[in-house]
């Protein structure tokens, strides 16, 4: 019945939308000092990425994140900090795939293409090393047995660079989580509130609210703005308007109503 489920759940991972925010490939680009750290101290990484992704909760701790069938049978309550010490120490494999479960369960994470054929190649190399030092062993060959020491060597070496870009990559993911890369540019935007004829006072939706514009935007006019008219622009009239030969003072315009002259005395009443 178990293995059924890991297998719906695998399944599960790979109809996921989400991805990962940074790929194995540029894990020691977005992090490199932790990459480093994780490389070289991989049990003291796995341990605290562990216990952050539990959001420092170690109540919630589980074996193996209960991924594994020793989940919960550990005397994990008891004391988890050192449950959690022995499985990244003697299962260090084990506590990165499940921090990396986790993960990818809790945000719906699935794994790319590349992601996958990194760490299957990792696996797929250490199995073939393991085959390799069998055969050795058994047919006593000096040329074999240092073939099977080299590739034993290379796969190592994949194995620890491989999870120490996966740690690296979950620390990432929960740099993200934690907003520490500041606001998410397609961020949800926040509930509007309707206006209702029932309320005493409608709010303000639509207007600008109280105290627009803000404090240190520019007035009208900005500062260093030209006045009106700015500064040498001619008056208004300017000097030696209108010119000379203009009449200063054009006739008047005749009164009204007309003097007592008005209709002329031919015109009829």
């Amino acid at each position: 019945m178990a293995p059924k489920l890991d297998t719906e759940k695998m399944q599960e991972r790979q109809n996921f939308r989400n991805v990962w925010h940074t790929d194995l490939t540029h894990t020691i680009q977005g992090d490199t000092p932790y990459c480093c750290f994780a490389l070289w101290c991989a049990p003291c990484a796995s341990y605290l990425l562990r216990k952050r992704a539990l959001y420092n909760d170690m109540s919630r701790y589980t074996c193996c994140a209960g991924y594994m069938p020793c989940s919960g049978r550990c005397g994990e309550t008891k004391c988890p900090q050192l449950c959690l010490a022995t499985e990244v120490f003697c299962c260090f494999g084990t506590s990165v795939a499940s921090t990396r479960f986790l993960l990818q369960d809790e945000f719906q994470i699935q794994t790319t293409q590349c992601d996958n054929c990194i760490i299957g190649f990792m696996v797929c190399l250490s199995q073939v090393a393991c085959i390799f030092s069998i055969v050795a062993c058994i047919v006593g060959i000096d040329e074999l047995s240092e073939a099977s020491q080299l590739l034993s060597c290379l796969a190592d070496m994949v194995y620890c660079t491989v999870c120490a870009c996966m740690q690296t990559q979950h620390k990432v993911e929960m740099d993200k989580r934690d907003g520490k890369f500041g606001p998410q540019p397609m961020a949800v935007p926040p509930p509007q509130v309707m206006s209702r004829i029932d309320q005493a006072t409608p709010p303000a939706i639509g207007y600008p609210p109280q105290g627009y514009p803000p404090s240190g935007y520019p007035q009208h006019p900005p500062q260093g703005y030209p006045q009106h008219p700015p500064q040498g622009y001619p008056q208004h009239p300017p000097q030696g308007y209108p010119p000379s030969g203009y009449p200063q003072n054009p006739p008047a315009y005749p009164q009204y109503p007309p003097g007592p002259a008005y209709p002329p005395q031919a015109y009829p009443k």
